[in-house]
């Protein structure tokens, strides 16, 4: 996959400014919840997007991996590797050392 073009789809709900402030509360509490983020139409501007922070904070992690060149490359090949079979096996030992058991 690296190294292909990706188009996501992006499906929210979109109000208008005066809808977002006399709901305020409970489209913050629907961002939140639902994790879908809300686009907010003015009239005679912009329009902004509200998310939660979780949900912001994740973004900027997945774009910081995205223009990782080196990053996406080790993923890659690791997709690769595990796709032929010929990754590396921890041991038993490691297994349970990794899991605790």
């Amino acid at each position: 996959m690296y190294g292909t073009s990706v188009h996501l789809v992006i499906v929210m709900d979109t109000v208008s400014v005066n809808q977002f402030r006399n709901k305020l509360k409970t489209y913050v509490e629907q961002v939140v919840s639902t994790h879908t983020p809300i686009k907010v139409t003015r009239r005679a501007g912009e329009a902004f997007v509200v998310m939660s922070a979780d949900d912001w904070e994740r973004e900027q992690e997945t774009l910081y991996i995205l223009q990782n060149s080196s990053l996406m490359r080790q993923i890659a090949e690791s997709i690769a590797t595990h796709t032929q079979g010929n990754g590396y096996t921890p041991t038993s030992e490691e297994l349970n050392e990794i899991t605790r058991i």
